[in-house]
């Protein structure tokens, strides 16, 4: 079996706005320090995840997901916030080369140099979720979202939820919720790139 090597990315770290679209943004500060602007803890929860090890790589993101989300698929039209979706298209291409594009294929870049020496990848994704949305209140305090089809998936996280329980009992920690590991996400996005060379989880 080859080495495992464990790579973090966290596509939602914070709610920066590039500085040409500040405009559009004047008088929605509440609504860009809000879980639509950003996923709070994420970028923290990664950075801690990382130093488990010396070497492991973290690629993180700032710009707030109303500019453009990262963690969405080209043509996903949750792609654009209702702020900027009806941005002209060449500005909105701008957006994607400058912010979006980057990120992504830094991790690729650098999930392909890693398969290229005969490892095998675990990107774990850092994201957190809001505890109620539209009135419902999410029983969970740490969601992992994997692929079920995947049996290497479904044990490591089985593995990684008994040993976290084993530190803290109180946590409720749930499998594939409060979304499906399998929805439209970079993780996603990258196990159709490699294939079965790279195992994927998200860690909301």
């Amino acid at each position: 079996m080859s080495a495992l090597t464990l790579l973090i990315s966290c596509e939602h770290g914070g709610n920066a706005v590039p500085p040409s679209l500040a405009p559009l943004f004047v008088g929605q500060e509440e609504l860009l320090a809000s879980h639509r602007g950003y996923d709070p803890g994420a970028l923290s929860t990664a950075r801690a995840l990382a130093r488990v090890r010396d070497d492991v790589p973290v690629f993180a993101a700032t710009i707030t997901r109303l500019v453009v989300d990262l963690n969405r698929s080209r043509g996903n039209p949750a792609l654009y916030s209702a702020i900027t979706r009806a941005l002209p298209r060449n500005v909105r291409e701008r957006l994607l080369a400058d912010a979006y594009l980057p990120h992504r294929e830094a991790v690729i870049k650098a999930v392909a140099a890693l398969l290229s020496t005969g490892r095998t990848v675990v990107h774990v994704a850092s994201h957190s979720f809001t505890p109620c949305l539209n009135a419902v209140v999410r029983r969970c305090d740490v969601g992992f979202l994997y692929d079920p089809g995947r049996p290497a998936e479904k044990a490591f996280c089985r593995h990684w939820m008994h040993e976290l329980a084993l530190l803290d009992p109180t946590l409720r920690l749930r499998c594939n919720s409060p979304y499906k590991g399998v929805s439209d996400g970079f993780p996603t996005a990258l196990r159709r790139r490699f294939g079965e060379n790279t195992s994927v989880w998200n860690w909301r």
